[in-house]
């Protein structure tokens, strides 16, 4: 990692943040040929992540360019860069520009529900819902949001045509509003810290599936949900937000149920416009949420996320 010490506050300020993540088959040179591809085009590198699981390789180069980035040039020299190597890349835009935002659902409606009444307040434009069956097809076009039906039934394939809507639509977040499919690596690795799933418990307690059944058949006394960032191991990423309510001992399972789903609904949409607003940093796997901004582009003293904690 290189770090620009002369360069003064208004030098980088004028400085863009791309982010470069490259994924394919583990082959030696691949670090050297992107962080080369960096320096070459006068970028400074802040940070450089790799990751390699049952031989597929994942980097991701955060890096920033003096008085902004050329992605139209950048991102198709980035691309033969990639090809040399067997690899795919993806580029994601620092800039001030307002971001796509790709929701994934299954079948349960209120997270995107809230998601489709808060567009007016999250920062970002929802670009297009993508789901597993066609249950919130109608969900969608009510609201205007074209919906893309992804039903292979193999993960892989899926998950190709899904880096194919993404790229189409250039989205910069993707949502998982009770999408009930797990995703792989090699679609994780192109959107670090940029994935946020809900899930409905206080994790790290009840990872997985039927989270709301493992806590009342284990009779806790409160319940929660947790939006966090994705990462290649399932509801192990960074915490943004929790939140939790009181379970009483004459609650059956369908209120527990019903009582956390409106808060899955509230949290997730909290979350969305943090990372939105970008207010969040992720340093060694903790979420830092930064002060809202006041009149002025000044730095106000609250969070301003509401309730919840975030770590």
């Amino acid at each position: 990692m290189t770090v620009n010490k002369k360069a003064g506050p208004r030098a980088r300020m004028a400085r863009t943040s791309v982010g470069i993540a490259a994924v394919g088959a583990d082959r030696q040179g691949v670090v050297a040929a992107f962080t080369g591809f960096v320096f070459r085009h006068g970028g400074n590198i802040e940070s450089v992540s790799q990751n390699v699981v049952k031989g597929v390789f994942g980097m991701y180069i955060k890096a920033t360019f003096k008085g902004g980035a050329d992605i139209g040039r950048l991102e198709p020299a980035l691309r033969r860069v990639a090809r040399r190597y067997g690899m795919d890349v993806t580029v994601h835009d620092g800039g001030a520009r307002r971001k796509n935002v790709a929701v994934f659902v299954t079948r349960e409606p209120h997270c995107l529900r809230a998601l489709l009444a808060a567009r007016g307040r999250i920062g970002g434009d929802i670009s297009v819902v993508v789901g597993t069956e066609r249950a919130l097809e109608p969900m969608a076009k009510r609201a205007g949001v074209p919906f893309v039906a992804v039903e292979e039934r193999d993960q892989a394939r899926a998950e190709e045509r899904l880096i194919e809507v993404c790229r189409e639509r250039r989205i910069d977040l993707i949502v998982l509003a009770r999408y009930m499919r797990i995703l792989n690596p090699n679609f994780v690795w192109r959107y670090p810290n940029r994935i946020i799933n809900i899930h409905p418990s206080l994790l790290p307690a009840f990872p997985g599936a039927m989270a709301y059944a493992q806590a009342y058949e284990r009779g806790t006394k409160i319940a929660g949900v947790t939006s966090h960032y994705v990462t290649e191991n399932l509801d192990q990423g960074p915490i943004i937000l929790q939140d939790s309510f009181a379970v009483d001992p004459d609650d059956g399972l369908e209120e527990v149920k019903r009582r956390g789903q409106r808060l899955e609904a509230k949290t997730l949409v909290r979350a969305v416009r943090l990372h939105l607003d970008d207010r969040l940093d992720v340093h060694w796997r903790k979420v830092h949420v930064r002060p809202a901004r006041g009149r002025g582009g000044r730095r106000g003293k609250g969070g301003g996320s509401g309730g919840g904690g975030a770590r």
